[in-house]
């Protein structure tokens, strides 16, 4: 596969999951810009990627006329986008609802939600008015079940109808809008977290069906390959990776999945 030179613009693009994606884009060929509130660590991510040309932005994506301004920027001085990836998000402590304070909902909302969604409109519109590009969003699993993330599952979720309803809008327009859901991922934060003592890695791994956590580069394989040719006829969808955490719980009322190699 090769983006011959094609832009992808990446939130959140300066860790994790985001410059995961980022730098396979690099390696299939897209000229890449990463946008990040961390001007500095934008800056260090593009110097990490293979090839030249490749373009940090600060930027925060609650900021809507921000996202406007610098999208109208990228299409004059970089050039025309043909890739999105909304990785830009924030989470919280799973707390019960009481103990979660509102400015906490609010942000993390305001940041999945309100910020891709900005994200999306900025560079989507140009790209359906030019009839040609991709939109790949990055939600979530908890997106899809009940947790005690109560403001981070709802906005996910929400970014999982977000996905269906632009791709209604604007796939006969040329632009194709799926997204990916990413289970446990031992990104940087993760680890932070895991190491604060702030998540619990026994139990995340016991969860999946497959008894462990997701990479970061798992995730940017999904994200390259909806971006990309090879799903040209897919539109609408979120996938998840998940290591099987979503086909897990209910394997729980017959003793779990069975930790065993099937003989023959």
């Amino acid at each position: 596969m090769s983006f011959n030179g094609g832009i992808a613009v990446v939130t959140g693009g300066a860790s994790g999951i985001g410059f995961a994606s980022a730098k396979l884009l690099a390696e299939q060929g897209a000229r890449i810009v990463i946008s990040d509130r961390d001007e500095a660590a934008a800056n260090d991510a593009v110097g990490r990627l293979n090839g030249n040309g490749h373009v940090a932005v600060a930027l925060d994506v609650v900021d809507e006329a921000a996202v406007r301004e610098e999208a109208k920027r990228i299409e004059q001085e970089v050039g025309p986008v043909s890739i999105l990836v909304t990785a830009a998000g924030i989470t919280h402590l799973p707390v019960p609802p009481q103990d979660l304070a509102t400015d906490t909902w609010d942000e993390v909302i305001r940041v999945d939600v309100r910020g891709t969604w900005s994200a999306a409109l900025a560079f989507g519109l140009p790209m359906a008015k030019r009839r040609k590009g991709s939109v790949v969003t990055i939600s979530s699993v908890t997106g899809f079940r009940s947790t005690p993330l109560h403001s981070y599952g709802i906005g996910k979720a929400a970014v999982v109808r977000m996905t269906e309803n632009l791709a209604g809008e604007w796939s006969r327009a040329g632009v194709r809008v799926n997204g990916v859901a990413p289970g446990y991922t031992l990104t940087p934060l993760m680890r932070r977290l895991i190491e604060a003592g702030e998540r619990d890695v026994s139990s995340m791994k016991a969860a999946s069906a497959m008894g462990r956590m997701v990479e970061p580069e798992e995730v940017a394989n999904a994200v390259v390959f909806l971006a990309g040719p090879q799903a040209s006829a897919i539109t609408g969808v979120t996938i998840p990776v998940d290591a099987g955490w979503l086909i897990s719980p209910t394997w729980q009322a017959y003793g779990g999945v069975r930790a065993h190699e099937v003989a023959g």
